[in-house]
Protein backbone atom coordinates (compact mmCIF):
# COMPACT_ATOMS: atom_id res chain seq x y z
CA UNK A 1 0.00 0.00 0.00
CA UNK A 2 1.17 3.56 -0.74
CA UNK A 3 0.73 6.01 1.57
CA UNK A 4 -0.77 9.35 0.99
CA UNK A 5 1.55 12.08 -1.14
CA UNK A 6 3.55 9.14 -2.37
CA UNK A 7 3.88 8.24 -6.31
CA UNK A 8 5.08 5.30 -7.89
CA UNK A 9 6.47 5.87 -11.02
CA UNK A 10 7.87 3.06 -13.41
CA UNK A 11 11.07 3.47 -14.80
CA UNK A 12 11.22 0.20 -17.51
CA UNK A 13 10.71 -2.96 -14.97
CA UNK A 14 11.95 -1.54 -11.78
CA UNK A 15 9.65 0.72 -9.89
CA UNK A 16 11.11 4.27 -8.68
CA UNK A 17 9.22 5.61 -5.46
CA UNK A 18 9.74 9.43 -4.92
CA UNK A 19 7.92 12.19 -2.62
CA UNK A 20 6.29 14.70 -4.89
CA UNK A 21 7.03 18.41 -4.47
CA UNK A 22 4.24 19.70 -2.26
CA UNK A 23 2.64 21.75 -5.08
CA UNK A 24 2.40 18.38 -7.36
CA UNK A 25 1.41 16.27 -5.19
CA UNK A 26 -1.31 13.88 -6.11
CA UNK A 27 -0.79 15.15 -10.00
CA UNK A 28 0.01 12.44 -12.88
CA UNK A 29 4.07 11.76 -12.65
CA UNK A 30 3.78 9.58 -15.58
CA UNK A 31 2.93 12.51 -18.23
CA UNK A 32 4.96 14.08 -17.08
CA UNK A 33 7.95 11.37 -17.44
CA UNK A 34 6.81 9.95 -20.97
CA UNK A 35 9.11 11.32 -23.66
CA UNK A 36 11.78 12.90 -21.39
CA UNK A 37 14.80 10.74 -23.18
CA UNK A 38 13.60 11.77 -26.30
CA UNK A 39 13.58 15.57 -24.95
CA UNK A 40 16.65 15.20 -23.90
CA UNK A 41 18.42 13.88 -27.39
CA UNK A 42 16.39 16.70 -28.98
CA UNK A 43 18.04 19.21 -27.15
CA UNK A 44 21.35 17.32 -28.09
CA UNK A 45 20.61 17.30 -31.72
CA UNK A 46 19.73 20.91 -32.31
CA UNK A 47 22.76 21.92 -29.96
CA UNK A 48 24.55 20.21 -32.51
CA UNK A 49 23.27 21.64 -35.22
CA UNK A 50 23.86 25.08 -33.90
CA UNK A 51 25.80 25.57 -30.75
CA UNK A 52 24.64 29.25 -30.73
CA UNK A 53 20.78 28.31 -30.66
CA UNK A 54 19.48 30.45 -27.47
CA UNK A 55 17.40 29.30 -25.12
CA UNK A 56 14.19 30.89 -26.26
CA UNK A 57 14.42 29.50 -29.26
CA UNK A 58 15.46 26.11 -27.90
CA UNK A 59 12.62 25.89 -25.41
CA UNK A 60 10.17 26.63 -28.56
CA UNK A 61 11.80 23.85 -30.64
CA UNK A 62 11.09 21.03 -27.85
CA UNK A 63 8.39 22.37 -26.12
CA UNK A 64 9.53 22.88 -23.13
CA UNK A 65 9.97 25.94 -20.88
CA UNK A 66 12.78 28.54 -21.15
CA UNK A 67 14.11 27.50 -17.61
CA UNK A 68 13.42 23.76 -18.19
CA UNK A 69 15.34 24.01 -20.99
CA UNK A 70 18.05 25.68 -19.57
CA UNK A 71 18.21 23.24 -16.68
CA UNK A 72 18.19 20.38 -19.22
CA UNK A 73 20.90 21.90 -20.95
CA UNK A 74 23.34 22.70 -18.11
CA UNK A 75 22.78 18.77 -16.84
CA UNK A 76 23.58 17.39 -19.73
CA UNK A 77 26.78 19.29 -19.63
CA UNK A 78 27.50 18.32 -16.08
CA UNK A 79 27.31 14.85 -17.29
CA UNK A 80 29.76 15.08 -19.87
CA UNK A 81 27.09 14.24 -23.15
CA UNK A 82 27.95 18.02 -23.84
CA UNK A 83 31.55 18.24 -23.88
CA UNK A 84 32.09 21.72 -25.04
CA UNK A 85 31.20 24.26 -27.83
CA UNK A 86 33.55 25.21 -30.67
CA UNK A 87 33.37 27.07 -34.09
CA UNK A 88 33.39 24.92 -36.75
CA UNK A 89 36.44 26.15 -39.73
CA UNK A 90 37.42 25.90 -43.10
CA UNK A 91 40.59 24.30 -42.72
CA UNK A 92 41.86 25.71 -46.32
CA UNK A 93 40.76 29.12 -45.59
CA UNK A 94 42.60 29.13 -42.04
CA UNK A 95 45.40 27.75 -44.03
CA UNK A 96 45.54 24.02 -43.50
CA UNK A 97 44.38 22.92 -46.90
CA UNK A 98 45.93 19.05 -46.38
CA UNK A 99 43.98 16.61 -44.74
CA UNK A 100 45.52 13.17 -44.53
CA UNK A 101 44.96 9.97 -42.33
CA UNK A 102 47.86 8.10 -41.03
CA UNK A 103 47.84 4.52 -39.90
CA UNK A 104 50.49 3.67 -36.81
CA UNK A 105 51.69 0.39 -35.74
CA UNK A 106 54.93 0.38 -33.25
CA UNK A 107 58.33 -1.23 -34.62
CA UNK A 108 58.40 -3.46 -31.50
CA UNK A 109 55.60 -5.18 -30.86
CA UNK A 110 56.55 -5.29 -27.49
CA UNK A 111 56.75 -2.12 -26.70
CA UNK A 112 54.34 -0.35 -24.33
CA UNK A 113 51.07 0.86 -25.93
CA UNK A 114 51.76 4.54 -25.48
CA UNK A 115 51.30 6.15 -29.09
CA UNK A 116 48.79 8.81 -28.11
CA UNK A 117 50.40 10.33 -25.13
CA UNK A 118 54.06 10.48 -27.10
CA UNK A 119 51.77 12.47 -29.82
CA UNK A 120 49.57 14.49 -27.82
CA UNK A 121 51.81 17.63 -28.00
CA UNK A 122 52.06 17.85 -32.20
CA UNK A 123 48.86 20.02 -32.83
CA UNK A 124 48.75 18.86 -36.61
CA UNK A 125 47.44 15.48 -35.53
CA UNK A 126 43.65 16.59 -34.73
CA UNK A 127 42.60 12.75 -34.04
CA UNK A 128 43.42 9.77 -32.64
CA UNK A 129 41.48 7.17 -32.77
CA UNK A 130 42.22 3.27 -31.57
CA UNK A 131 41.06 0.56 -34.69
CA UNK A 132 41.33 -3.07 -34.91
CA UNK A 133 43.20 -4.47 -37.82
CA UNK A 134 46.66 -4.29 -39.04
CA UNK A 135 47.79 -1.45 -37.40
CA UNK A 136 47.59 0.24 -33.88
CA UNK A 137 45.69 3.94 -33.99
CA UNK A 138 44.59 5.86 -37.25
CA UNK A 139 45.86 9.46 -36.79
CA UNK A 140 43.59 12.60 -38.82
CA UNK A 141 46.31 15.07 -39.46
CA UNK A 142 45.96 18.77 -41.14
CA UNK A 143 48.77 20.63 -42.51
CA UNK A 144 49.61 23.66 -44.80
CA UNK A 145 51.69 21.65 -47.28
CA UNK A 146 53.10 18.14 -48.23
CA UNK A 147 56.51 19.33 -47.58
CA UNK A 148 54.75 20.06 -43.53
CA UNK A 149 53.00 16.39 -43.89
CA UNK A 150 56.47 14.79 -44.48
CA UNK A 151 58.22 16.96 -41.76
CA UNK A 152 55.28 15.60 -39.51
CA UNK A 153 55.55 11.90 -40.78
CA UNK A 154 59.27 11.96 -39.41
CA UNK A 155 58.26 13.85 -35.79
CA UNK A 156 55.50 10.73 -35.79
CA UNK A 157 57.89 8.28 -36.26
CA UNK A 158 60.79 9.47 -34.34
CA UNK A 159 58.26 10.51 -30.92
CA UNK A 160 56.07 7.17 -31.25
CA UNK A 161 58.40 4.55 -32.56
CA UNK A 162 55.90 3.73 -35.14
CA UNK A 163 55.65 2.90 -39.21
CA UNK A 164 53.40 5.22 -40.71
CA UNK A 165 51.19 4.31 -43.65
CA UNK A 166 49.22 7.53 -44.92
CA UNK A 167 46.63 8.64 -47.21
CA UNK A 168 45.80 11.78 -48.25
CA UNK A 169 42.24 13.52 -48.44
CA UNK A 170 41.56 14.58 -52.24
CA UNK A 171 38.25 16.26 -51.13
CA UNK A 172 35.43 16.29 -48.44
CA UNK A 173 32.06 16.23 -49.60
CA UNK A 174 31.13 16.34 -45.94
CA UNK A 175 32.39 16.17 -42.24
CA UNK A 176 31.29 17.39 -38.92
CA UNK A 177 27.83 16.25 -39.46
CA UNK A 178 25.45 16.35 -36.36
CA UNK A 179 24.89 12.31 -34.81
CA UNK A 180 21.54 10.58 -35.72
CA UNK A 181 20.31 10.32 -31.90
CA UNK A 182 16.73 9.35 -33.35
CA UNK A 183 17.92 5.30 -33.20
CA UNK A 184 19.18 5.57 -29.98
CA UNK A 185 16.82 4.03 -27.07
CA UNK A 186 18.58 6.42 -24.80
CA UNK A 187 21.34 8.72 -23.18
CA UNK A 188 22.04 7.30 -20.22
CA UNK A 189 21.81 8.29 -16.32
CA UNK A 190 20.46 11.56 -18.43
CA UNK A 191 17.27 11.72 -15.83
CA UNK A 192 16.94 11.13 -12.53
CA UNK A 193 14.11 11.51 -10.21
CA UNK A 194 15.96 14.39 -8.45
CA UNK A 195 16.61 15.93 -12.01
CA UNK A 196 12.90 15.69 -12.67
CA UNK A 197 11.71 17.18 -9.60
CA UNK A 198 14.09 20.33 -9.92
CA UNK A 199 12.62 20.26 -13.47
CA UNK A 200 8.68 20.14 -11.95
CA UNK A 201 9.90 23.15 -9.86
CA UNK A 202 10.83 24.81 -12.96
CA UNK A 203 8.15 24.92 -14.59
CA UNK A 204 6.05 26.11 -11.64
CA UNK A 205 7.72 28.82 -11.47
CA UNK A 206 7.46 29.73 -15.02
CA UNK A 207 3.85 29.52 -14.98
CA UNK A 208 3.53 31.28 -11.72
Amino acid sequence: MVKTGVTCCYRSVKPVIRLLPPKRRGWPVADYRNGVEDIDRRIVTLLCRDGRISFTELSRQTGLSVSATHQRVRRLERRGVIKGYAALIDPAGAGLPLTAFISIKPFDPAAPDDAPERLAHLPAIEACHSVAGDENYILKVRVASPAELEDLLQQIRAAAGVSTRTTIVLSTPYENRPPDLGGVAGLSGLDTDEDAADEDEAEIADQA
